[in-house]
C-alpha cells in the first residue's frame, strides 16, 4: 500500500499541472491556528428535518460545532460539538431518508436535550448556518435561546461570485477549497463548512470567516412594497423583490431587502415608478440578531 507520505507527495505533483485538481478528505481536528487578540465563541449549527415546511414539519438532526475565532476573523479551535436526533412521532418521508441516510430506527424513542443545547449556545457570539433562512427557524422553535443571538448566513453572505465561485451549494464548496467528506449528514457538514470558513476567500488574503462576519455585521433594511399596483409586480420581480403571502404574521406584500446606504434610492423607486403619490413604503431595519428570523 502506498505511504501516507508518498501519497501526499503524489498529490502535491499533480497539483503543480494544470490539467488535474486534486481533492482532500476532511480530517477532524479540533486546532486551526494560534490567537490573536481577543477571542468569542461562534457556534457552527446544521439541522436535518421532517421536510421544507418551517410551520409543520420538525427537527430530526441537530449538530453543532462550538469554536474560537479571533480579532483576525480566523477560526482558531474547536471547543465542544453536539450531535442528536429526534423523533418526531410519524415516520421518516421516503425522500427524508434517501437524502440523509437517517432511518425511523436512529430517531425512534429520541429528544435533543434542550437543557445541553442553551448550555452550548448561550455564550456564543454569533451562530452560523449554511442556509439561516431555513435553520434559524427550526432552531428558534427548538429553543428560545437561538432568538437572543446574532446569526449568519455562510450560504447567502460571503461574496462567492465575486470569488469567482459559481455556485454556493456546500459540496461544490468543497470541491473549489480542494475539500471532500462522507455523505449528507448534519456533522460531518459542520466539519467540512468549517474547514472552509478557516480558509482565505479565493482570490483574498481574508479567511472565510472574516469576510462572513464583515457582512453579518452590516444592518440592512426589509423595503415593503405595500399596497403595490398588481400591474407592478413584474417589474418588482425584475429589481429583486419577493412575494410574502402574509401567513407568517408579516404584511401580505412584495419585498427587498437592502443595505443601509441604498434605502432613500429604493424609496425613491417605489414613490415614483411603482406608486406614485403620497404612498410611504415600510421599512423595517434588521440586523443580525433578527436576520434570517420569522420575526422580521
Amino acid at each position: 500500500m502506498t505511504d501516507p507520505e508518498d501519497s501526499e507527495a503524489l498529490a502535491r505533483c499533480l497539483e503543480r499541472h494544470l490539467d488535474y485538481r486534486v481533492l482532500r478528505r476532511v480530517k477532524r481536528r479540533d486546532v486551526f491556528a494560534d490567537p490573536i487578540g481577543d477571542t468569542r465563541i461562534g457556534v457552527l449549527l446544521d439541522t436535518e428535518t421532517t421536510g421544507l415546511d418551517r410551520r409543520e414539519d420538525q427537527i430530526i438532526e441537530l449538530a453543532m460545532i462550538v469554536f474560537e475565532f479571533d480579532d483576525r476573523g480566523q477560526v482558531c479551535g474547536i471547543v465542544d460539538r453536539f450531535h442528536a436526533f429526534n423523533d418526531p412521532g410519524c415516520p421518516l418521508p421516503a425522500e427524508v431518508v434517501e437524502l440523509t441516510g437517517i432511518t425511523d430506527a436512529m430517531v425512534g424513542g429520541l429528544a435533543i436535550d434542550r437543557d445541553e443545547v442553551a448550555r452550548i449556545v448561550g455564550p456564543a457570539a454569533v451562530v452560523i448556518a449554511h442556509n439561516a433562512g431555513f435553520d434559524r427557524v427550526f432552531a428558534e422553535r427548538l429553543h428560545p435561546v437561538f432568538a437572543t443571538k446574532a446569526w449568519a448566513c455562510s450560504l447567502a453572505q460571503v461574496p462567492w461570485r465575486g470569488a469567482g465561485i459559481g455556485s454556493a451549494k456546500l459540496d461544490y464548496l468543497a470541491m473549489r477549497y480542494g475539500l471532500f467528506h462522507d455523505g449528507h449528514r448534519g456533522l460531518a457538514d459542520c466539519e467540512l463548512l468549517l474547514e472552509i470558513l478557516a480558509r482565505a476567500l479565493p482570490g483574498s488574503a481574508e479567511p472565510t470567516l472574516k469576510r462572513l462576519l464583515d457582512t453579518a455585521r452590516q444592518p440592512t433594511w426589509r423595503v415593503w412594497a405595500l399596497d403595490s399596483p398588481f400591474d407592478r409586480k413584474d417589474r418588482l420581480k425584475a429589481r429583486g423583490y419577493r412575494w410574502n403571502d402574509g401567513s407568517d404574521g408579516n404584511p401580505r406584500a412584495w419585498y427587498r431587502d437592502v443595505p443601509d446606504t441604498g434605502l432613500e434610492e429604493e424609496r425613491r423607486y417605489l414613490t415614483t415608478e411603482i406608486q406614485p403619490g403620497p404612498c410611504v413604503p415600510q421599512c423595517v431595519r434588521v440586523t443580525a440578531f433578527d436576520r434570517f428570523s420569522e420575526r422580521v
